[in-house]
């Protein structure tokens, strides 16, 4: 920021913030930064730890089940500094103060900020935004702090829409996926009945149950959609077996989760999946009760030989699908 204030303006054209931050103490005017007496925590934990497992429930939270980027980063830390030299760093972080020069920067200004950032308050990043003379501010969703996190992708593309003026239109494929729905049966009644610390503290264990099935059945999450999750597989009977694995997990925890599957070509375009396969994944999950793992007949069919049970529910109607589906529930996964 000193660069750009006025000693060396020929160097520079733009400015891009991502999840940054004014001032590093706590102040009556700043109110969103650590204490000292928090940051003194940091320190210890730093020189107590420093090298070790990488806690990634701050920086990253959407990786903090991802055992293979903690170690990643511990390793990326550990060859960076040394314990000492680390808790000098973590200092000098904590003396910036730069609230005096923001109005002196007079370059084109992108400020990013995650809006559930748990490291950097979203408050310091529209401080940030707000003194900087003609800064664009751009709000993210996530909780993610660091740009590799979360949904990359969207962070990367309003960069490059500020830097060349032109919006990248992702690259579509269509590739043949085994789309599969959860949801969990009843949770409006079941998070009233237990309330709202207990039902958050119950659909966190349910989520990371779910990805951990996920990983070690092979699939891929597209997104959480509040109590459920969509997903996709390369092949059927992985995502069958991954199907009645997360129905075990969650009747473990007293939850009656449903799932459905079907098989067909998907049109992936970045993070975003859509086609006929997806929408009829969807509707399939309005005949599965709690419990059931429905699939299409497509999917009975490709699984031939695999050794998977199935139980026929007959003919159904979907809603908005034309003509009428077989449908099948998965009994036994093989």
């Amino acid at each position: 920021m000193h660069a750009v204030r006025g000693t060396y303006p020929e160097k520079t054209a733009a400015l891009v913030l991502n999840g940054s931050f004014a001032k590093g103490l706590w102040a009556e005017d700043y109110p969103w930064a650590k204490t000292r007496e928090q940051v003194e925590e940091e320190l210890a934990a730093i020189a107590r730890d420093w090298g070790g497992a990488f806690d990634l429930s701050n920086a990253a939270p959407s990786h903090v089940n991802d055992r293979e980027a903690r170690d990643w980063l511990a390793g990326y830390l550990r060859n960076s500094a040394s314990p000492k030299d680390a808790i000098s760093l973590w200092r000098w972080n904590t003396e910036i103060d730069v609230r005096g020069i923001l109005s002196a920067i007079h370059v084109p200004t992108l400020v990013l900020h995650r809006t559930g950032d748990r490291w950097v308050n979203v408050e310091e990043g529209r401080y940030v935004a707000d003194h900087i003379p003609g800064a664009k501010w751009v709000e993210l969703p996530g909780e993610d702090h660091v740009i590799w996190a979360g949904d990359a992708d969207r962070t990367l593309d309003e960069i490059e829409e500020f830097l060349t003026g032109i919006r990248p239109q992702p690259a579509s494929e269509r590739i043949l996926l085994t789309v599969m729905f959860t949801d969990i049966v009843g949770s409006t009644s079941v998070a009233a009945e237990l309330g709202d610390r207990r039902w958050e503290e119950l659909l966190h264990r349910h989520d990371a149950a779910v990805r951990g099935e996920l990983g070690r059945f092979g699939g891929s999450e597209i997104k959480a959609t509040g109590d459920g999750f969509l997903a996709i597989f390369h092949g059927p009977s992985k995502a069958i077996q991954c199907a009645c694995a997360i129905r075990l997990r969650a009747a473990e925890m007293g939850l009656g989760v449903r799932a459905a599957l079907h098989t067909g070509e998907c049109e992936k375009r970045g993070n975003d999946l859509s086609g006929i396969a997806v929408h009829l994944a969807s509707r399939l999950l309005d005949h599965a009760g709690a419990g059931d793992v429905i699939v299409s007949g497509t999917v009975k069919d490709l699984v031939v030989g695999s050794g998977v049970v199935f139980k026929g529910r007959g003919e159904a109607i979907l809603r908005d699908v034309p003509g009428s589906w077989q449908i099948y529930a998965a009994t036994d996964a093989g």
